[in-house]
Order: structure tokens, then C-alpha cells, then sequence
């Protein structure tokens, strides 16, 4: 039985197939004819053939788009796979292809090409495999009202098998339902608001360019400060400030004293100039945007008077007055006792010892003085 040569230019061929002498055939067959790849991953493609008896494989390579290259050179030793391409697979069946780092350019078709001993027993398969390369882009709304659901796809050109993973801001998301290449949000709170992208298993690193997330929600977390905190001075100043969470922004801020009925002002700042008695209350404030308003709790103005150390001041000041006017008063009275005891020493006093004299004596020259005559006599022996 002779051998069946068909030419390798015939360009109607997608099979190129050589019976051999004992019947076995040239094929090839590839795991997969398909292939979506995600921009930046690594590719593998496999298949496996078999040869007429009695040849010897000599070479076995891939070559890209055989339709448009008649010479079917061997794809590495072409300048853009340089470092990117790996042959595996023993020397009998496998034949595989690993090309790392896919770009958009790397989209053709690849085919094995196998060359044997006998230089007229060549092979070539085709169709190959298709390649087709994609990248992630998130389709979403820009912006949902609090309340509302909404869905976020992670668009491809081509269908990929790996498993979608979805990110919030850079973290996995594991809460939220996924269902094939859709992020569900049920009842969107202002919370979900953020950048979201997506990934596939496998290549967890290639993310999608980041998708940003609005959320329009009513005014939160609506509260009051005041300054300067403390103790409030009768005729000094005081300012009320309004602070919210809102998206919208917040756009009009009403204020109002507990008890009335009307408000007492408008702003994000309210200021009491010159406080009094009559300002002391709670003092609340609202605020209001496009989807709702919101008041604030209640905020204390009290009334203190002066400080503390005014009042001190003046205890001071008091009993220093006090001392001042009791020493004044115990001065006068001493001075007074002292001369009601001088008065009545108008008459000379004497003291007599022995003998008395009864001499003349000299009229005293000052109703106040006090003599004392002392006589002594020597004792005679």
C-alpha cells in the first residue's frame, strides 16, 4: 500500500493528513478551539497527535496564523514573544503552549506544526486555536438614591471561565450577592457608596479600572457645638455650629429655640451677642437637602453669671475693708479707755516712808503728772 502525499500549499486543507504504511494517520487534537483570555495572564494551550508509523519527530512547534504566513515559522523565534513563550510536553503525544503576559496584539489563531525525518512527512493541523483577548470594565450607574437596588456588571469582549471577584475599595466583597458577572446591591444604603472593581479567579491581581459609586442620601448625623464651651458671662458672645452627613451637601441649615415656634435662625453658624438670662434654653438645629431633612438633639445655653473668680475677688476685697474698719473702731476705743484713766489722776500721789515732812510742798505743774516723795532715813546704831 503506497502512501497518500497531499501538497502542503493546498489552500483549501484545514486537515493535512498522511495515511502510513500501516494505516495509522496524522491528527491533532486541541484541548480547546476557543480561548478568552484576560489582558496580562498567562495562557496555556494543550492538544496531542499522533503520526504514521515508522517516522521520527523530529521538531514540534507552533506557528501563528498559518492562513497568512505560507512559510509556518516556528511563533518563538518571533521578535514580540521574545521571553513570553514556553513549549511543553514530552516527545511521544502532549504538545502545549504556555504564553505569559497576553496582549491585545497576541489575538490569532495557533496551530502545531510537526516536522519528522523524512523531509516530505510534515504535518500541520488546522483549524487551531482561536485566541481572543479581553479586558474588565465595570458597568454601573453613577449614582443611586439611598433605598434603591442596583446591579454592577463586569463587562468582557469574550466569555471567561474563571469565577468573578468584586472589590470595594481594593477590598473583596463577600457579603453582597454575585451572580455570575454581577454585583447585586439590594437596598442601597449610604454605606455602598465607594470605587468598585472586578477580577477573575486565577489572575486576582488583573483588576479592572475602578468604578466610583454615588449614593444621594438624606441629611445624618446632624448635631450642634458650641463656643467657647463652659460657663457662658452675662454680656459676652456665643456661636452655634451645625454639623451633617448628607449627599447632596447640606444646603440649608434652620435654627430653633425649644418653646417657640418660629426659628431664631439660618445657617450652618448661629451667634448670641451680648447674652442675657433670657437666652438660656435648648437651642436645636435642622438641616435640609434635595432628599429630606433632619433635626438635631437639643443643646443647653445657660445662663452663669460672672466668673467664679470675680466673685472671689470681691470676697477679698470685702474682708480686707472689714479688717481695715474693725481696726479702726478697736484703735479709737483703746485711745478712749486711755484717757478716762488719765483723768482721774488730778491730785498728787505721795509715798511716806518713816518720817514725815511737813514741809511746804510746790504746787504740781501738770494735773497729770504723779509724784512719789520718798524719805530715807540712815538708821542710826
Amino acid at each position: 500500500m503506497t502512501s497518500l502525499r497531499v501538497p502542503l500549499s493546498f489552500p483549501l486543507l484545514c486537515l493535512l493528513m498522511i495515511v502510513g504504511t500501516f494505516g495509522t494517520e496524522w491528527s491533532v487534537k486541541y484541548n480547546q478551539q476557543e480561548i478568552c483570555a484576560l489582558k496580562g495572564s498567562t495562557v496555556f494551550m494543550n492538544g496531542t497527535f499522533t503520526h504514521p508509523e515508522g517516522l521520527t519527530v523530529t521538531e514540534k512547534f507552533w506557528v501563528i496564523d498559518p492562513a497568512l504566513n505560507p512559510s509556518w515559522p516556528d511563533m518563538s523565534q518571533n521578535p514580540d514573544y521574545s521571553g513570553r513563550v514556553e513549549y511543553l510536553g514530552d516527545e511521544q503525544k502532549l504538545v502545549s503552549l504556555k504564553l505569559r503576559d497576553v496582549m491585545k496584539k497576541d489575538e490569532h489563531e495557533y496551530c502545531v506544526r510537526i516536522k519528522t525525518d523524512q523531509e516530505m512527512q510534515k504535518y500541520l493541523q488546522r483549524p487551531g486555536v482561536r485566541l481572543t483577548v479581553t479586558e474588565l470594565h465595570v458597568e454601573a450607574p453613577e449614582e443611586v438614591t439611598e433605598g434603591q437596588t442596583a446591579d454592577l456588571t463586569c463587562k468582557t469582549t469574550c466569555s471567561l471561565t474563571d469565577p468573578f471577584i468584586w472589590y470595594k475599595n481594593g477590598h473583596p466583597l463577600t457579603t453582597k450577592t454575585i451572580k455570575n458577572n454581577q454585583l447585586h446591591l439590594q437596598t442601597v444604603s449610604s454605606e455602598d457608596a465607594g470605587s468598585y472593581s472586578c477580577a477573575v479567579g486565577g489572575s486576582q491581581h488583573l483588576h479592572s479600572t475602578a468604578h466610583s459609586l454615588r449614593v444621594r442620601y438624606p441629611p445624618k448625623n446632624v448635631s450642634v457645638s458650641i463656643s467657647p464651651s463652659g460657663e457662658i458671662v452675662e454680656g459676652s458672645s456665643v456661636t452655634l455650629t451645625c454639623s451633617s452627613d448628607g449627599n447632596p451637601p447640606v444646603k440649608n441649615y434652620t435654627w430653633f429655640k425649644e418653646g417657640g415656634t418660629s426659628p431664631v435662625g439660618s445657617g450652618q453658624n448661629y451667634i448670641i451677642i451680648n447674652i442675657t438670662a433670657d437666652h438660656t434654653g435648648l437651642y436645636y438645629c435642622e438641616a435640609q437637602n434635595d432628599h429630606g431633612a433632619l433635626r438635631s438633639a437639643g443643646v443647653p445655653v445657660s445662663f452663669k453669671g460672672y466668673p467664679v473668680i470675680l466673685y472671689v475677688a470681691l470676697g477679698v476685697g470685702l474682708c480686707f475693708i472689714f479688717l481695715v474698719v474693725l481696726t479702726a473702731v478697736f484703735w479709737r476705743c483703746s485711745e478712749s479707755r486711755r484717757k478716762r484713766q488719765d483723768g482721774n489722776t488730778d491730785q498728787p500721789i505721795y509715798a511716806n516712808e518713816g518720817q514725815k515732812d511737813h514741809s511746804p510742798r510746790p504746787p504740781p505743774e501738770d494735773k497729770s503728772s504723779v509724784y512719789a516723795n520718798v524719805a530715807v532715813f540712815k538708821k542710826q546704831r
